[in-house]
Protein backbone atom coordinates (compact mmCIF):
# COMPACT_ATOMS: atom_id res chain seq x y z
CA UNK A 1 0.00 0.00 0.00
CA UNK A 2 3.08 2.48 0.58
CA UNK A 3 4.01 1.92 -2.40
CA UNK A 4 1.10 3.10 -4.18
CA UNK A 5 0.08 5.97 -2.01
CA UNK A 6 2.45 8.39 -4.07
CA UNK A 7 -0.17 7.16 -7.03
CA UNK A 8 -3.32 7.23 -4.89
CA UNK A 9 -2.60 11.27 -4.51
CA UNK A 10 -1.62 11.85 -8.01
CA UNK A 11 -5.31 10.48 -8.19
CA UNK A 12 -6.99 12.48 -6.17
CA UNK A 13 -5.06 15.50 -7.79
CA UNK A 14 -6.52 14.27 -10.70
CA UNK A 15 -9.88 14.41 -9.66
CA UNK A 16 -9.39 17.87 -8.20
CA UNK A 17 -8.82 19.04 -11.56
CA UNK A 18 -12.03 17.19 -13.13
CA UNK A 19 -14.68 18.09 -10.61
CA UNK A 20 -12.86 21.99 -10.10
CA UNK A 21 -12.06 22.85 -13.87
CA UNK A 22 -15.41 20.93 -15.44
CA UNK A 23 -17.83 22.78 -13.13
CA UNK A 24 -15.89 26.41 -13.21
CA UNK A 25 -14.21 26.37 -16.63
CA UNK A 26 -14.92 23.76 -19.23
CA UNK A 27 -18.52 22.97 -18.69
CA UNK A 28 -20.12 26.05 -18.16
CA UNK A 29 -20.32 27.33 -21.94
CA UNK A 30 -23.10 24.71 -22.72
CA UNK A 31 -25.52 27.18 -20.53
CA UNK A 32 -24.41 29.78 -22.66
CA UNK A 33 -26.96 30.20 -25.00
CA UNK A 34 -29.45 29.47 -22.42
CA UNK A 35 -28.53 32.79 -20.25
CA UNK A 36 -28.02 34.71 -23.18
CA UNK A 37 -31.43 33.60 -24.30
CA UNK A 38 -33.44 33.98 -21.06
CA UNK A 39 -31.39 37.34 -20.03
CA UNK A 40 -30.62 39.12 -23.64
CA UNK A 41 -26.73 39.84 -22.16
CA UNK A 42 -24.12 40.29 -24.93
CA UNK A 43 -21.53 37.65 -25.30
CA UNK A 44 -19.45 40.18 -24.37
CA UNK A 45 -20.96 40.80 -21.08
CA UNK A 46 -21.62 37.13 -20.25
CA UNK A 47 -17.70 36.17 -20.07
CA UNK A 48 -17.19 38.99 -18.27
CA UNK A 49 -18.06 37.02 -15.16
CA UNK A 50 -14.59 34.47 -16.14
CA UNK A 51 -12.48 37.34 -16.33
CA UNK A 52 -13.50 38.07 -12.71
CA UNK A 53 -12.77 34.53 -11.88
CA UNK A 54 -9.36 34.30 -13.45
CA UNK A 55 -8.00 37.62 -12.47
CA UNK A 56 -9.08 37.31 -8.71
CA UNK A 57 -7.60 33.65 -8.90
CA UNK A 58 -4.50 35.19 -10.02
CA UNK A 59 -4.19 37.96 -7.90
CA UNK A 60 -4.90 35.13 -5.04
CA UNK A 61 -2.65 33.15 -6.36
CA UNK A 62 0.64 34.09 -5.12
CA UNK A 63 -0.31 33.13 -1.59
CA UNK A 64 -1.49 29.94 -2.38
CA UNK A 65 2.50 28.21 -0.75
CA UNK A 66 1.26 30.27 2.80
CA UNK A 67 -1.57 28.65 2.80
CA UNK A 68 -0.74 25.44 1.56
CA UNK A 69 1.66 26.15 4.83
CA UNK A 70 -0.72 26.76 7.20
CA UNK A 71 -4.04 25.14 6.58
CA UNK A 72 -2.56 22.37 4.20
CA UNK A 73 -3.98 20.77 1.07
CA UNK A 74 -6.65 18.34 2.50
CA UNK A 75 -8.34 21.15 4.44
CA UNK A 76 -8.19 23.44 1.04
CA UNK A 77 -9.95 20.96 -1.08
CA UNK A 78 -12.64 20.36 2.01
CA UNK A 79 -12.75 24.07 1.81
CA UNK A 80 -12.84 24.72 -1.91
CA UNK A 81 -15.73 21.26 -2.28
CA UNK A 82 -18.27 22.77 -0.20
CA UNK A 83 -17.96 26.28 -1.54
CA UNK A 84 -18.41 25.35 -5.31
CA UNK A 85 -21.65 22.91 -4.14
CA UNK A 86 -23.06 25.96 -2.77
CA UNK A 87 -21.93 28.59 -5.57
CA UNK A 88 -23.53 26.03 -8.29
CA UNK A 89 -26.40 25.71 -6.52
CA UNK A 90 -27.02 29.50 -6.23
CA UNK A 91 -26.08 29.45 -10.29
CA UNK A 92 -29.53 27.71 -10.45
CA UNK A 93 -31.27 30.77 -8.70
CA UNK A 94 -29.92 34.18 -10.45
CA UNK A 95 -31.93 36.84 -11.88
CA UNK A 96 -29.89 39.22 -12.88
CA UNK A 97 -26.19 39.44 -14.14
CA UNK A 98 -24.79 40.82 -10.69
CA UNK A 99 -25.62 37.69 -9.14
CA UNK A 100 -23.73 36.07 -12.20
CA UNK A 101 -20.73 37.61 -11.23
CA UNK A 102 -20.97 37.25 -7.26
CA UNK A 103 -20.71 32.85 -7.95
CA UNK A 104 -17.59 33.82 -10.22
CA UNK A 105 -15.84 35.85 -7.33
CA UNK A 106 -16.79 32.54 -5.30
CA UNK A 107 -15.40 30.14 -8.33
CA UNK A 108 -11.99 31.87 -7.89
CA UNK A 109 -12.27 30.75 -4.22
CA UNK A 110 -12.36 27.45 -5.33
CA UNK A 111 -10.13 27.74 -8.16
CA UNK A 112 -7.57 28.63 -5.48
CA UNK A 113 -8.36 26.18 -3.35
CA UNK A 114 -8.94 22.95 -5.03
CA UNK A 115 -7.37 24.05 -9.14
CA UNK A 116 -4.30 23.24 -10.63
CA UNK A 117 -1.55 24.74 -7.60
CA UNK A 118 -3.03 23.33 -5.26
CA UNK A 119 -3.12 19.83 -7.48
CA UNK A 120 0.27 20.05 -8.90
CA UNK A 121 2.19 20.79 -5.35
CA UNK A 122 0.55 17.76 -4.49
CA UNK A 123 1.66 15.78 -6.43
CA UNK A 124 5.17 17.16 -6.16
CA UNK A 125 5.08 16.82 -2.43
CA UNK A 126 5.05 13.00 -2.93
CA UNK A 127 7.06 12.40 -5.87
CA UNK A 128 11.05 12.78 -6.82
CA UNK A 129 10.88 9.96 -9.43
CA UNK A 130 8.45 10.15 -12.38
CA UNK A 131 7.00 13.65 -11.21
CA UNK A 132 6.61 14.70 -15.06
CA UNK A 133 4.19 11.06 -15.43
CA UNK A 134 2.74 11.75 -12.15
CA UNK A 135 1.71 15.91 -12.57
CA UNK A 136 0.59 14.35 -16.27
CA UNK A 137 -1.53 12.22 -14.44
CA UNK A 138 -3.14 14.85 -12.07
CA UNK A 139 -3.82 17.25 -15.21
CA UNK A 140 -5.72 14.54 -16.96
CA UNK A 141 -8.38 15.84 -14.79
CA UNK A 142 -9.19 18.78 -16.81
CA UNK A 143 -8.72 17.25 -19.69
CA UNK A 144 -11.40 14.53 -18.81
CA UNK A 145 -13.55 17.24 -17.21
CA UNK A 146 -14.20 18.47 -20.78
CA UNK A 147 -14.87 14.92 -21.89
CA UNK A 148 -17.24 14.43 -19.69
CA UNK A 149 -19.03 17.80 -18.27
CA UNK A 150 -19.87 18.99 -21.84
CA UNK A 151 -21.60 15.81 -22.85
CA UNK A 152 -23.52 15.19 -19.20
CA UNK A 153 -24.61 19.00 -19.09
CA UNK A 154 -25.96 18.84 -22.51
CA UNK A 155 -27.96 16.08 -21.35
CA UNK A 156 -28.73 17.44 -18.23
CA UNK A 157 -30.35 20.71 -20.29
CA UNK A 158 -32.09 19.27 -22.14
CA UNK A 159 -34.15 16.60 -19.82
CA UNK A 160 -34.38 19.49 -17.16
CA UNK A 161 -33.43 22.67 -18.12
CA UNK A 162 -30.61 24.98 -17.05
CA UNK A 163 -31.88 26.47 -13.68
CA UNK A 164 -32.23 22.97 -12.43
CA UNK A 165 -29.36 20.90 -14.54
CA UNK A 166 -27.10 23.63 -12.20
CA UNK A 167 -28.93 22.12 -9.27
CA UNK A 168 -28.24 18.52 -9.84
CA UNK A 169 -24.73 19.98 -10.56
CA UNK A 170 -24.51 21.39 -7.27
CA UNK A 171 -23.97 17.39 -6.23
CA UNK A 172 -21.09 16.27 -7.66
CA UNK A 173 -18.21 18.18 -5.79
CA UNK A 174 -18.99 15.64 -2.97
CA UNK A 175 -17.00 13.35 -4.65
CA UNK A 176 -14.33 15.60 -3.63
CA UNK A 177 -15.51 16.24 -0.57
CA UNK A 178 -15.48 12.66 0.66
CA UNK A 179 -11.85 12.08 -1.44
CA UNK A 180 -10.35 15.15 0.49
CA UNK A 181 -11.10 13.69 4.10
CA UNK A 182 -10.83 10.17 3.39
CA UNK A 183 -8.08 10.18 1.46
CA UNK A 184 -5.40 13.21 0.89
CA UNK A 185 -2.61 13.46 2.87
CA UNK A 186 0.98 14.66 3.09
CA UNK A 187 3.72 12.59 3.12
CA UNK A 188 4.62 13.71 6.94
CA UNK A 189 1.21 13.39 8.00
CA UNK A 190 1.30 9.39 6.74
CA UNK A 191 5.31 9.10 7.61
CA UNK A 192 6.52 8.46 4.53
CA UNK A 193 9.31 9.70 1.72
CA UNK A 194 8.14 11.08 -1.03
CA UNK A 195 8.60 8.62 -4.06
CA UNK A 196 12.32 8.55 -5.08
CA UNK A 197 13.63 9.99 -2.16
CA UNK A 198 16.06 7.65 0.06
CA UNK A 199 15.82 7.85 3.47
CA UNK A 200 17.97 9.92 5.88
CA UNK A 201 18.06 13.61 6.64
CA UNK A 202 21.39 14.09 4.16
CA UNK A 203 19.20 12.49 1.30
CA UNK A 204 16.24 14.52 1.92
CA UNK A 205 18.52 17.41 2.33
CA UNK A 206 20.46 16.71 -0.86
CA UNK A 207 16.51 16.45 -2.73
CA UNK A 208 16.13 20.03 -2.01
CA UNK A 209 20.10 21.23 -2.60
CA UNK A 210 20.27 23.91 -5.60
CA UNK A 211 16.70 25.18 -5.24
CA UNK A 212 15.99 28.57 -5.48
CA UNK A 213 14.32 30.73 -3.24
CA UNK A 214 11.22 32.78 -4.48
CA UNK A 215 13.54 36.21 -4.78
CA UNK A 216 16.10 34.44 -6.61
CA UNK A 217 13.53 33.29 -8.95
CA UNK A 218 11.93 36.53 -9.69
CA UNK A 219 15.60 37.53 -10.99
CA UNK A 220 15.67 34.76 -13.55
CA UNK A 221 15.04 35.34 -17.42
CA UNK A 222 13.33 31.62 -16.92
CA UNK A 223 10.89 32.65 -14.54
CA UNK A 224 9.67 35.43 -16.79
CA UNK A 225 10.39 33.63 -19.86
CA UNK A 226 7.29 31.39 -18.37
CA UNK A 227 5.16 33.32 -17.07
CA UNK A 228 4.75 35.28 -20.61
CA UNK A 229 4.18 32.07 -22.26
CA UNK A 230 1.88 30.79 -19.61
CA UNK A 231 -0.53 34.21 -20.11
CA UNK A 232 -0.09 34.26 -23.95
CA UNK A 233 -1.07 30.05 -24.28
CA UNK A 234 -3.69 30.36 -21.16
CA UNK A 235 -5.25 33.60 -22.92
CA UNK A 236 -5.74 31.10 -26.45
CA UNK A 237 -7.03 27.74 -24.60
CA UNK A 238 -9.04 29.82 -22.20
CA UNK A 239 -10.87 31.06 -25.28
CA UNK A 240 -10.86 28.61 -27.27
CA UNK A 241 -12.93 26.43 -24.52
CA UNK A 242 -15.11 29.19 -23.66
CA UNK A 243 -15.88 29.81 -27.25
CA UNK A 244 -15.63 26.24 -28.85
CA UNK A 245 -19.39 25.74 -28.97
CA UNK A 246 -20.13 29.09 -30.25
CA UNK A 247 -18.02 28.46 -32.75
CA UNK A 248 -19.48 25.36 -34.42
CA UNK A 249 -22.88 26.55 -33.42
CA UNK A 250 -22.02 29.81 -36.06
CA UNK A 251 -20.95 26.60 -38.45
CA UNK A 252 -24.98 25.70 -38.12
CA UNK A 253 -23.68 22.57 -36.32
CA UNK A 254 -26.80 21.68 -33.57
CA UNK A 255 -25.96 21.68 -29.66
CA UNK A 256 -25.60 18.28 -29.23
CA UNK A 257 -22.67 18.17 -32.19
CA UNK A 258 -20.99 21.23 -31.02
CA UNK A 259 -20.59 19.80 -27.69
CA UNK A 260 -18.71 16.80 -29.39
CA UNK A 261 -15.84 19.47 -30.39
CA UNK A 262 -15.38 20.24 -26.84
CA UNK A 263 -15.50 16.26 -26.17
CA UNK A 264 -12.48 15.92 -29.29
CA UNK A 265 -10.91 18.80 -27.87
CA UNK A 266 -10.33 17.86 -23.98
CA UNK A 267 -10.18 14.22 -25.82
CA UNK A 268 -6.65 15.57 -27.43
CA UNK A 269 -5.90 17.52 -24.24
CA UNK A 270 -5.88 14.38 -22.34
CA UNK A 271 -3.77 12.37 -24.70
CA UNK A 272 -1.08 15.16 -24.34
CA UNK A 273 -1.46 15.34 -20.62
CA UNK A 274 -0.22 11.97 -20.08
CA UNK A 275 1.67 11.17 -22.68
CA UNK A 276 4.43 14.07 -23.11
CA UNK A 277 4.45 13.93 -19.11
CA UNK A 278 6.03 10.59 -20.04
CA UNK A 279 8.11 11.56 -22.58
CA UNK A 280 9.56 14.08 -20.74
CA UNK A 281 10.87 12.40 -17.96
CA UNK A 282 12.73 10.41 -20.44
CA UNK A 283 13.94 13.16 -23.51
CA UNK A 284 14.62 16.78 -23.71
CA UNK A 285 11.60 19.08 -22.33
CA UNK A 286 12.26 21.56 -24.17
CA UNK A 287 12.32 20.12 -27.38
CA UNK A 288 9.16 18.45 -26.29
CA UNK A 289 7.81 21.56 -25.53
CA UNK A 290 8.34 23.58 -28.77
CA UNK A 291 7.22 20.23 -30.47
CA UNK A 292 3.64 20.99 -28.91
CA UNK A 293 3.96 24.89 -29.24
CA UNK A 294 3.91 24.06 -33.05
CA UNK A 295 1.32 21.46 -33.23
CA UNK A 296 -0.88 24.07 -30.76
CA UNK A 297 0.30 27.08 -33.73
CA UNK A 298 -1.09 24.77 -36.99
CA UNK A 299 -4.28 23.82 -34.84
CA UNK A 300 -5.27 27.63 -34.40
CA UNK A 301 -4.44 28.96 -37.71
CA UNK A 302 -7.06 25.96 -38.94
CA UNK A 303 -9.77 27.81 -36.78
CA UNK A 304 -9.16 31.29 -37.38
CA UNK A 305 -9.46 30.10 -41.01
CA UNK A 306 -13.19 29.82 -40.64
CA UNK A 307 -13.37 26.77 -42.99
CA UNK A 308 -15.34 24.06 -41.75
CA UNK A 309 -13.43 21.00 -43.45
CA UNK A 310 -10.58 22.30 -41.12
CA UNK A 311 -12.83 22.78 -38.05
CA UNK A 312 -11.97 19.71 -36.21
CA UNK A 313 -8.39 18.88 -37.65
CA UNK A 314 -7.78 22.75 -35.98
CA UNK A 315 -9.68 21.40 -32.48
CA UNK A 316 -7.76 17.83 -32.60
CA UNK A 317 -4.17 19.50 -33.37
CA UNK A 318 -4.78 22.49 -30.84
CA UNK A 319 -6.21 20.30 -28.05
CA UNK A 320 -2.93 17.92 -28.16
CA UNK A 321 -0.52 20.89 -28.53
CA UNK A 322 -1.72 22.46 -25.12
CA UNK A 323 -2.33 18.77 -23.65
CA UNK A 324 1.17 18.54 -24.46
CA UNK A 325 2.18 22.24 -23.07
CA UNK A 326 -0.31 22.49 -20.01
CA UNK A 327 1.84 19.43 -18.30
CA UNK A 328 5.38 20.91 -19.66
CA UNK A 329 4.62 24.49 -17.96
CA UNK A 330 4.16 22.49 -14.86
CA UNK A 331 6.87 20.92 -15.01
CA UNK A 332 9.24 23.08 -16.52
CA UNK A 333 8.51 25.03 -13.34
CA UNK A 334 8.91 22.66 -10.73
CA UNK A 335 12.15 21.49 -12.51
CA UNK A 336 14.10 24.53 -13.32
CA UNK A 337 13.39 25.84 -9.46
CA UNK A 338 13.03 22.62 -7.16
CA UNK A 339 10.07 22.41 -4.77
CA UNK A 340 10.95 24.35 -1.50
CA UNK A 341 9.24 27.75 -3.19
CA UNK A 342 6.85 25.95 -5.49
CA UNK A 343 4.11 27.06 -4.37
CA UNK A 344 4.86 31.10 -4.31
CA UNK A 345 6.85 30.50 -7.89
CA UNK A 346 3.73 28.62 -9.74
CA UNK A 347 1.21 31.39 -7.37
CA UNK A 348 2.68 34.39 -9.06
CA UNK A 349 2.68 32.37 -12.63
CA UNK A 350 -0.75 31.64 -12.04
CA UNK A 351 -1.30 35.64 -11.45
CA UNK A 352 0.03 35.78 -15.68
CA UNK A 353 -1.96 32.82 -16.72
CA UNK A 354 -5.09 33.43 -15.37
CA UNK A 355 -5.23 36.96 -16.34
CA UNK A 356 -4.18 36.20 -20.05
CA UNK A 357 -6.99 33.54 -19.65
CA UNK A 358 -9.44 35.95 -18.75
CA UNK A 359 -8.39 38.32 -21.26
CA UNK A 360 -8.62 35.72 -23.58
CA UNK A 361 -12.50 34.58 -23.20
CA UNK A 362 -13.83 38.16 -22.72
CA UNK A 363 -11.54 39.45 -25.36
CA UNK A 364 -12.83 36.88 -28.17
CA UNK A 365 -16.45 37.40 -26.73
CA UNK A 366 -16.36 41.06 -27.56
CA UNK A 367 -14.80 40.49 -30.46
CA UNK A 368 -17.24 38.26 -31.60
CA UNK A 369 -19.68 41.13 -30.94
CA UNK A 370 -17.83 43.18 -32.70
CA UNK A 371 -17.24 41.05 -36.14
CA UNK A 372 -20.34 38.75 -36.19
CA UNK A 373 -17.88 36.12 -36.03
CA UNK A 374 -14.84 34.40 -34.77
CA UNK A 375 -12.03 34.97 -37.20
CA UNK A 376 -10.40 38.03 -35.02
CA UNK A 377 -10.53 36.09 -32.31
CA UNK A 378 -8.47 33.13 -33.89
CA UNK A 379 -6.16 35.32 -35.41
CA UNK A 380 -4.96 37.26 -32.42
CA UNK A 381 -4.42 33.32 -30.83
CA UNK A 382 -2.42 32.26 -33.87
CA UNK A 383 0.15 35.78 -33.53
CA UNK A 384 0.07 34.75 -29.52
CA UNK A 385 1.14 30.97 -29.92
CA UNK A 386 4.18 31.99 -32.37
CA UNK A 387 5.29 34.54 -30.05
CA UNK A 388 5.42 31.89 -27.37
CA UNK A 389 8.25 30.21 -29.19
CA UNK A 390 10.59 33.45 -28.43
CA UNK A 391 9.72 33.28 -25.01
CA UNK A 392 10.25 29.65 -24.42
CA UNK A 393 14.00 29.74 -26.20
CA UNK A 394 14.88 31.63 -22.79
CA UNK A 395 13.97 28.73 -20.66
CA UNK A 396 16.91 26.99 -18.96
CA UNK A 397 17.51 24.83 -15.99
CA UNK A 398 18.29 27.14 -13.18
CA UNK A 399 18.08 24.39 -10.48
CA UNK A 400 21.13 23.09 -12.56
CA UNK A 401 23.01 26.13 -12.84
CA UNK A 402 22.36 26.53 -9.26
CA UNK A 403 24.17 23.10 -8.53
CA UNK A 404 26.47 23.36 -10.90
CA UNK A 405 27.93 26.99 -9.09
CA UNK A 406 27.64 25.61 -5.64
CA UNK A 407 29.81 22.41 -7.15
CA UNK A 408 32.76 25.10 -8.32
CA UNK A 409 32.36 27.22 -4.86
CA UNK A 410 33.26 23.72 -3.03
Amino acid sequence: MKRAYPWLMAACAMLAMLVSNGLTMTGLSVFDGSLLHEFGFSLGALKFRDLITLVLTGAVAPFIGILIDRVGVRALLIAGSILLGVAYFAYGHVTALWQIYAIHVAFAAVLVATGLNVAVILVSQWFVKHRGTAIGIALVGGSLSGVIFAKLNVTLLQHFGWRMSFEWLALAPVILLVAAIWLVRSPKDKGMLPLGMEAGADAQAASTRGDLSYADALRTRTFWALALTAGMTFYCTLATVAHLIGYLLDMRYDLAKASDGLGLFFGMVLVGNFLFGLIADHINQKAVFMANQAVMLAGAIMLASLNIHFAWYGIALFGVGWGGMYTLLQLQAVNSFGISSAGKILGTITVVDATGGGLGIWLTGVFHDRTGNYGLGFTVCSVLIALTFLASMQFRDERKARLAQLAQAA
